[in-house]
């Protein structure tokens, strides 16, 4: 189990994260509360944890600072943000410290289990390679600031594909939505839209292989309310429609 430290000025939160989220089934548990950053410092110095979910808004010591603090430390320590709407315009702060996401409240449960489970794999990894008689971990390069912006659109999207936009994307990095559109495309060699395409795509095929989904249900899920319009960039992506995907002996010749 990794070990959680839960930072919000307001106990109804704390309580509610900490009680009524399975934290177990993900991995995780939680080795403490702290209602602010000064706190959540202390917190970390007392009883070392692995991940810390933190508000950004807190007495004493906001979430940026203690994440400026951990930086500095060169602290193993990895931070989830807890951010309301209007604290978007910490974003490039908050890349600059390393820190791993952002979580916007009221916090959602399948946004709150995708985020911590890619943590886990994370960590999951990190330990395999440091572990005896594997060498000691390769230090990974150093991201710069640019690495970190097209990371963050890139989680983004992954996280919040079916309603993600270039707008929501550019507010997150806190930038103008046109520049977004040309920086994306100058660092990643891809438009953006392409790139949203192509994960959206690449869920839609996975749901496709539970026959629970309804083709309509995977199309709503994906980002699209149309199911005519999902077809057509289905099957412009993968050469065949989502029902001859999931079963190939189908011909839909339908257009």
């Amino acid at each position: 189990m990794y070990k959680l430290l839960i930072a919000d000025d307001e106990p109804e939160i704390r309580n509610s994260l900490s009680n009524y989220f399975p934290w177990n089934e993900v991995g995780f548990k939680v080795a403490g509360m702290a209602e602010n950053g000064k706190k959540a410092l202390q917190c970390i110095e007392q009883t070392p944890c692995d991940v810390l979910l933190c508000d950004i808004k807190m007495p004493l010591m906001n979430g940026i600072e203690v994440a400026k603090e951990l930086y500095e430390r060169s602290s193993p320590v990895k931070i989830v943000f807890l951010s309301g709407f209007k604290d978007f315009h910490y974003a490039q702060q908050a890349i600059i410290y390393g820190v791993k996401n952002y979580i916007v409240k009221p916090t959602k449960y399948y946004e709150l289990l995708e985020v911590f489970q890619r943590l886990k794999t994370e960590l999951d990894r990190e330990r395999q390679t440091s572990a005896p008689g594997r060498g000691a971990a390769s230090p990974e390069p150093e991201m710069g600031i640019s690495d970190k912006v097209i990371a963050t659109i890139k989680e983004h999207i992954e996280v919040h594909f079916k309603d993600a936009t270039l707008e929501s994307s550019a507010e997150l990095v806190h930038m103008n939505p046109y520049y977004v559109s040309k920086f994306f495309k100058n660092k990643t060699g891809e438009n953006f839209s392409d790139y949203l395409t192509r994960i959206r795509m690449n869920k839609a095929a996975e749901l496709l292989q539970d026959y629970n989904y309804k083709i309509y249900e995977v199309s709503d899920r994906v980002g699209y309310s149309s199911t005519k319009h999902f077809t057509r960039t289905f099957k412009k992506t993968f050469g065949k429609s989502p029902k001859e995907y999931r079963n190939p002996e189908c011909q839909d010749n339908k257009p």
